[in-house]
């Protein structure tokens, strides 16, 4: 297994688990996987939680997914679906809007947390990247930002995690 970003503290928190984890058939590493040589006809899964939804050029990172994949294999996407459909990461920042300076909402087409939010784009992205058989499935998983009694830890996650990093400083 080989899980791959382009953020050193993620990298680093997964090596951690991985080891903590005894894995030894699982690595991370610090890569875009837009650019990153991987191997060709290498992987039966490819999946990204969360990340896609940033891409610059999302068909191309995804061609490049793509080709390492052997034939038949599948790939998973979580994304966020619309603003108004997702509670987080919008509320630590509705929380605090009337205390910050007009936020710029990004275009449909560029890159953001709710990029993907229209099915007919994921459906010309993914078809464009060679990917066939393309299904949606909306889900609502519980997405646990600290364990328990963990409400500084949450607090610091939002503030380096979803939009208020980008607005904040």
């Amino acid at each position: 297994m080989l899980g791959a970003d382009v953020s050193e503290p993620s990298v680093a928190r997964a090596r951690e688990r991985i080891a903590t984890a005894g894995l030894r058939h699982a690595e991370a590493i610090v890569a875009d996987a837009s650019a990153y040589p991987f191997t060709p006809d290498s992987f039966e899964l490819a999946f990204s939680r969360f990340g896609i939804m940033f891409f610059s050029d999302p068909v191309a990172a995804l061609e490049n997914v793509q080709r390492a994949m052997k034939p038949g294999g599948r790939l998973a996407l979580a994304v966020f679906r619309a603003a108004s459909e997702t509670l987080w990461p919008n509320a630590p920042l509705e929380a605090v809007r009337h205390l910050l300076p007009p936020i710029p909402t990004p275009g449909p087409e560029e890159p953001g947390p709710f990029s993907w939010a229209d099915p007919a784009r994921v459906h010309r992205i993914l078809e464009g990247a060679g990917f066939s058989e393309v299904s949606l499935t909306p889900l609502d998983p519980e997405i646990k930002l600290a364990g328990p009694k963990g409400e500084a830890e949450a607090a610091d996650f939002v503030m380096v995690m979803g939009p208020l990093m980008r607005v904040l400083p």
